[in-house]
């Protein structure tokens, strides 16, 4: 199942004990429709606020469906917010998430205020120097271990990741968009480092002080998260 979402509502993916979640809106109109318990495993798990232009599901279910009405169904009863945009039989041995070979992210910024892009978008008026955040982008593809980018205390057994691609691409004279492509992500991994990348264009780390913050593995050394809200899953792939 591919399907996208305005995540400004949800506690992110993964089900809550006490918050609303994509996931738990899924299941339940999944299970509704199909008159059965249904369990859905997502490719990744975004977080509280982040969006999906494109996420991934799988579930499991012994008899055969019709993929198209079943996501015409799903549509009319999920909220406004999330959109299936197709279903489809895969082989026994897929899993949405361990299948995947990357994922794409991309955080959005603009530097003048835009009414229309104050959910997507974060607002940034400060003079930044992309040409130094882009070769700071560029160092990330050096390394391998991105644990000065994982939020504190998370629950991960690594902290490896391969970066296949990082950069800064500019759309309009106000606004930029911070691309990322790797196999996976840690936990809060790509608003840190973005907020480490702001912290460059500001001139406040030096390229060997980003190099630093990588090699000492500190996520009190890197610079702040960014809002969720400019944050979307964009792309992964199989």
């Amino acid at each position: 199942m591919t399907f996208s979402y305005d995540g400004a509502r949800y506690h992110g993916w993964q089900i809550q004990p006490n918050g609303d979640s994509v996931q738990a809106r899924l299941q339940e109109a999944l299970s509704l429709l199909l008159r059965s318990g249904i369990s859905v495993t997502g490719a990744g798990r975004t977080d509280a606020g982040v969006h999906a232009r494109m996420m991934v599901a799988h579930f499991d279910i012994d008899k055969e469906l019709d993929g198209r009405q079943l996501a015409y169904k799903l549509n009319k009863l999920l909220p406004q917010d999330i959109s299936v945009d197709s279903i489809r039989r895969v082989a026994d041995d897929f899993h949405a998430r361990f299948s995947a070979t990357s994922r794409m992210y991309r955080y959005y910024i603009h530097t003048r205020k835009n009414p229309f892009l104050r959910n997507t978008s974060f607002e940034l008026h400060y003079p930044l120097d992309f040409n130094a955040m882009n070769d700071a982008a560029k160092v990330l593809m050096e390394y391998d271990d991105f644990g000065a980018f994982c939020k504190s205390h998370a629950d991960v057994k690594t902290t490896l990741c391969q970066v296949m691609a990082a950069g800064w691409h500019q759309t309009s004279p106000t606004t930029w968009y911070f691309e990322i492509r790797a196999n996976r992500f840690l936990r809060n991994m790509v608003r840190a480092v973005v907020g480490t990348l702001v912290d460059v264009g500001r001139g406040r780390i030096t390229l060997d002080g980003f190099r630093k913050i990588i090699e000492e593995k500190m996520r009190t050394n890197a610079g702040e998260s960014m809002p969720a809200h400019a944050l979307f899953l964009e792309d992964i792939t199989y």
